[in-house]
């Protein structure tokens, strides 16, 4: 749910998020298809307003019989799901079978967290994080669990977020540093870890980056398909977005099938890192983004559940 300036940006918004989630579950090889609600407001909705809306976006989810379900992400939270739960069974919130209302940030900030670990393996030789430097932009639902892993960790962070008071207010409790938005592309860091809005990396920003690699879980981080290659041609290594911020999708996925064990769901999380390191070394023998590398492995899976009539 977001305010955007025209319907158009919208729907253009929903069809880039939808080809993610497509590829964000086949990288992940779980056999979901691909979708994504956008529901773009004039204004962030409260009260009885809000709650109308998400009524209504249940009636809407039961028209469809079936064919596509909603999961939390970007400008709601479960309070919002709890009450689309009752007007539609079409909606992933968790454990269905004890009623329970899951936030799907931190187990996207752990798949996140494992990915950087996996990150910094590629670019220093070792998983170890002790002095590390990492800018998280975006601290909510994923970016405050990834910033107390990181900190747990040993890394140095900085933070950074539009909601300037919300960052200080995490920097204090970590003990980490904040800069202004504007400026995240020019701070000095090791990795940069986008965790907020889409489109981030892109023509005008990447000439800027002051970072060796980037690895987050803000959905689309490339403004365009170019924007691999002007990453590459700076020696800045990018880690495909759709397959670090899997966690959430993961953990969700498994919970609708019943597959509810934490140490089981964390282990499968943890699995993407090992994915991760493949794509990235798939990249380095053949010269190229890891871009590529990603999206070859989700044409093979997608065209192998085709072939087996999975109607993925």
């Amino acid at each position: 749910m977001k305010v955007y300036p025209t319907p158009t940006d919208g729907l253009r918004d929903a069809l880039r998020l939808a080809r993610g989630m497509t590829h964000k579950w086949a990288a992940v090889d779980m056999d979901f298809g691909g979708g994504k609600t956008v529901l773009a407001v004039p204004k962030m909705l409260e009260g009885s307003e809000r709650e109308g809306l998400f009524r209504r976006l249940g009636h809407v989810l039961n028209a469809l019989n079936g064919s596509y379900g909603t999961g939390q992400d970007l400008g709601t939270t479960p309070e919002d799901f709890t009450i689309l739960a009752e007007e539609t069974k079409w909606v992933f919130m968790g454990d269905a079978s004890r009623n329970f209302n899951v936030d799907p940030g931190p187990y996207t900030a752990l798949g996140v967290f494992a990915c950087i670990k996996a990150v910094t393996t590629k670019l220093f030789g070792s998983e170890d994080l002790a002095g590390r430097s990492v800018l998280i932009q975006g601290v909510g639902g994923v970016g405050r669990p990834l910033a107390k892993m990181l900190k747990d960790a040993g890394a140095t962070i900085t933070l950074s977020d539009i909601d300037q008071q919300k960052a200080n207010a995490i920097a204090q409790e970590l003990g980490a540093t904040v800069v202004p938005h504007e400026a995240v592309p020019d701070t000095p860091c090791d990795i940069l870890a986008p965790c907020a809005l889409g489109a981030t990396l892109n023509k005008n920003t990447i000439p800027r980056l002051a970072c060796k690699a980037v690895a987050g879980s803000a959905n689309n981080q490339l403004e365009t398909a170019e924007d691999a290659d002007r990453l590459h041609q700076r020696g800045i290594l990018y880690a495909p977005d759709y397959v670090v911020n899997a966690g959430g999708a993961i953990a969700f996925g498994m919970m609708h099938r019943g597959q509810t064990a934490e140490e089981d769901i964390h282990d499968r999380i943890i699995a993407i890192a090992t994915s991760l390191e493949e794509i990235l070394e798939y990249g380095e023998q053949h010269g190229e983004s890891p871009v590529y590398g990603a999206n070859r492995k989700v044409e093979q899976v997608l065209a192998r559940h085709k072939q087996a009539g999975a109607g993925v």
